[in-house]
């Protein structure tokens, strides 16, 4: 959650990718026959407490803001974090062929980029077509700005098998994570063979971006869970301050920011001499969802709740002294001679020089899906973070071993992608690994 230190390449909104093309035949039957599907979506592994993901607070309108291209990488990693999300796993149907999933893919880029522009889903949309049947687009993003949106596509370890001929495309790191010390994972909320994370600055654009985009997947991919996010838990700019996690800390301190190239380029980025061409340039995402046990943490007392976490609550300083963007001493020492930042803290176990000088680029958010049948808030950590290959986050996960954090978390659901570069002008995202 914490010690963990980019926006992407900016420039002009990138101009629709196939204007022309539009979604295909299966695409437009997925919008007329999937309406149902797609209004379960929110209630697949995800919820809301009064309608607090959902409704849009309009003292606080998104911006009418495009995101900005991403020049080789997909949007939505380096990006200014928004302030919510929705986030998807699907998995391909059952006798689907490599080409429905590329024309899947392509149908997603499609819409994809019309709503990153602040546009319906088709030409047509949620009132231009037909009144005799379904419209395209679902409409609940009628009139509000564009919002911040970004899509981001990630492809899972069990898309690369004999159903689409992909097994010597699979990069040789991508596997499903390994089992971590404290892990009580739930299979319906884990893995699937492709993720979308739309974030938004507006909660409404960024669940209509689902939606759509599972209405789309009608008759080819299913949903197989999702999660409702809010309130970031980190920062990719300088400009941006650093957001409190549902324990009240601040998180994120020390991410890693869009500024910093050189970071991303040794811990985000994959190099083209590290896997497969369609890789280059693009990254791995981890998803692990965290509930935190609130209760059992709101009766614990302060000076135990700086001491697990390894800073102070008020303003975020590391424990051995200075501000909240003091490097944390690890040597120096507190009260009878003890360490003043503990030896099993959060901060010193996920910091880079605990586990190699390995850096994560974390995009997280909190979560409350309601409360549990004991009457406990449902509530967490949706942890998100990319890096250049599994094994970086594998370094730091099996570090936190010993978190003293841990008496008050469960890591219920879990997943790894592989998230390709941005498509080129005219192409689909994944044309690399699909040859097309």
């Amino acid at each position: 959650m914490e010690e963990q230190q980019n926006p992407d390449a900016t420039g002009p909104a990138a101009p629709d990718p196939a204007p022309e093309r539009g979604l295909s035949r299966r695409g437009l039957m997925g919008l007329a026959l999937g309406a149902g599907a797609a209004g379960a979506v929110i209630g697949a592994g995800g919820g809301v407490v009064g309608g607090m993901a959902l409704g849009r607070d309009q003292a606080h309108a998104a911006t009418d803001a495009v995101a900005p291209a991403s020049g080789i990488h997909q949007p939505g990693i380096t990006t200014p974090v928004q302030d919510h999300l929705h986030f998807a796993a699907y998995d391909m149907m059952a006798r689907t062929t490599r080409d429905d999933l590329a024309e899947l893919l392509a149908d997603w880029t499609y819409a994809a980029t019309r709503m990153m522009q602040g546009l319906d889903v088709s030409a047509t949309g949620a009132v231009g077509g037909s009144p005799e049947a379904p419209p395209d687009d679902t409409g609940e993003a009628l009139g509000l700005p564009a919002s911040n949106l970004t899509i981001t596509f990630g492809f899972g370890p069990s898309l690369f098998d004999a159903r689409f001929g992909l097994e010597g495309q699979r990069p040789e790191g991508l596997e499903r994570l390994p089992a971590f010390l404290g892990d009580d994972l739930d299979p319906s909320r884990s893995d699937g063979d492709l993720c979308i994370q739309a974030c938004a600055d507006d909660p409404q654009v960024a669940v209509h971006a689902i939606r759509n985009l599972s209405r789309i997947a009608f008759g080819r991919a299913t949903i197989r869970w999702s999660q409702l996010g809010f309130g970031r838990t980190s920062k990719t700019t300088a400009a941006q301050a650093t957001p409190r996690n549902l324990f009240g800390f601040k998180d994120g301190t020390a991410n890693i920011l869009a500024d910093d190239t050189a970071a991303l380029d040794v811990n985000v980025w994959v190099s083209a001499s590290e896997g497969p061409a369609w890789l280059a340039g693009g990254s791995y995402l981890v998803a692990r969802r965290i509930a935190m046990l609130i209760e059992t943490w709101d009766r614990t007392r302060l000076a135990e709740q700086d001491r697990v976490v390894g800073r102070d609550k008020a303003n975020g300083a590391p424990l051995s002294g200075g501000d909240e963007f003091t490097a944390p001493d690890f040597s120096a020492s507190g009260a009878a001679g003890t360490p003043a930042i503990d030896a099993r803290s959060h901060v010193r176990l996920a910091h880079p020089d605990s586990n190699g000088g390995v850096r994560l680029l974390r995009r997280g958010y909190n979560f409350v899906d309601g409360t549990t049948d004991l009457g406990r808030l449902n509530a967490g950590l949706f942890f998100l973070s990319f890096q250049r290959s599994p094994d970086r986050f594998i370094t730091v996960q099996r570090s936190l071993s010993t978190d003293a954090m841990g008496e008050y978390l469960r890591h219920v659901g879990s997943g790894l992608w592989a998230v390709p570069p941005a498509p080129a002008a005219g192409a689909s995202v994944g044309a690399g690994l699909l040859g097309a």
